[in-house]
């Protein structure tokens, strides 16, 4: 549109069209306003009165007692990173994310899980009672998804959440999840046990078992956080949602305690998780299938001089003429059977160096028990 069409004064018809609409719109200003004119001299302004009601229910009160009970020893955790401002060239700590965590001891230990503090540089805890403290980390294990971090707080301030166990758990059971979504803190969702026995994958890919599904509310920022029973014991660490859009969707994932209580100490007392090793390396299950062996874990490699060695184990292997020369399959480690090596590794992180386990070994068609004292992993 050029300059002489943009100032060229509406024709007569269209002003007439313009004033009459402007005249409704006065019109109907000037009659709202009139109708919604406050009322001077009314008496009945007083609030109204509050109805009665019963006492609190039983699950309420339950509510309120696990909350006020645990709360104190739930913490946010700040992740940071260092970053060089584009500008000045000055070095600084920035926030990378937020999580939850829960105070373990007295000692100022606090668990949360490993991916909340994966990739920082540094973290903050800030209390329940909005103190925040410098934390350094203790220990990680990222098979398990599970930290230690430590920070220099008064034991005033140290509320340890009481430890429950995870063996006895049943679907359908109570549960209660705290923590900080979208930092929010202090939030209390509740739920069932949906599921048992879940599996997911860890940071490092490997499969974290036995794991807890729950439809109590779990969001981002609520990694890390406590999952409860009804005595408000803890009972998991929350973990993981599966969800498409990246909100509660009602399937939530929590590190049972029981491995939370088997996993911590050690990171506490050696800053990681010093595991046991066999000196071996196992063959996909496509080997096992294809050679047509028993269910475990074939064998493919034995550290020279290492406690499968000296325990007489063999590997499978090429001979001179090509054939396959027929080694050990473990089957099971103290009865427990074991089907792949994720699932040998798991029973193994049970143990610690230095004990004695049996194995169920299988070759040639014939099998045996073994006794073996296991080493130290390197990694």
């Amino acid at each position: 549109m050029n300059q002489a069409a943009a100032e060229t004064p509406p024709q007569p018809h269209r002003r007439r069209r313009l004033l009459a609409a402007a005249s409704f719109v006065v019109l109907a200003a000037s009659v709202g306003l009139a109708s919604f004119s406050p009322a001077l001299g009314r008496t009945d302004a007083a609030p109204r009165s509050v109805a009665t009601r019963g006492p609190l229910s039983g699950d309420e009160q339950n509510n309120i007692a696990v909350f006020k009970a645990a709360s104190p020893s739930v913490v946010n955790i700040t992740a940071l990173t260092v970053e060089r401002d584009f500008f000045s060239l000055n070095v600084q700590q920035v926030p990378r994310g937020t999580g939850t965590g829960f105070v373990w001891d007295e000692r100022g230990h606090i668990v949360t899980n490993f991916h909340v503090i994966q990739g920082a540089s540094a973290a903050r805890v800030t209390l329940a009672d909005q103190t925040s403290y410098r934390a350094e980390l203790v220990g990680a294990f990222p098979d398990r998804d599970l930290a230690v971090l430590r920070i220099e707080a008064p034991k005033a301030r140290m509320t340890a959440l009481p430890i429950g166990t995870s063996r006895d758990l049943q679907v359908g059971q109570r549960v209660f999840a705290l923590g900080n979504p979208f930092g929010l803190d202090q939030t209390l969702t509740t739920g069932i046990v949906s599921a048992l026995g879940r599996e997911i994958e860890s940071a490092t890919r490997r499969m974290i078992r036995g794991v807890i599904q729950t439809d109590a509310a779990i969001n981002p920022g609520n990694s890390g956080g406590p999952l409860l029973d009804s005595a408000g014991r803890l009972v998991g660490v929350t973990t993981a949602i599966y969800s498409p859009s990246g909100a509660s969707s009602g399937i939530g994932f929590a590190i049972p305690v029981d491995e939370v209580n088997r996993i911590v100490p050690r990171l506490i007392r050696d800053g990681r998780m010093v595991r046991p090793a066999l000196g071996i390396s196992g063959g996909p299950p496509a080997l096992t299938r294809s050679l047509d062996l028993p269910t475990g874990v074939a064998l493919v490699g034995v550290t020279a001089g290492g406690p499968a060695q000296r325990a007489g184990l063999s590997p499978f292997r090429r001979g001179r003429d090509g054939r396959v020369v027929q080694g050990d399959v473990i089957t099971a480690v103290n009865e427990e059977a074991v089907t792949d090596l994720d699932d040998l590794l798991n029973v193994l992180e049970r143990f610690q160096p230095g004990d004695k386990v049996t194995l169920s070994v299988w070759r040639a068609g014939q099998a045996r028990k073994q006794t073996v004292t296991l080493g130290e992993a390197s990694d």
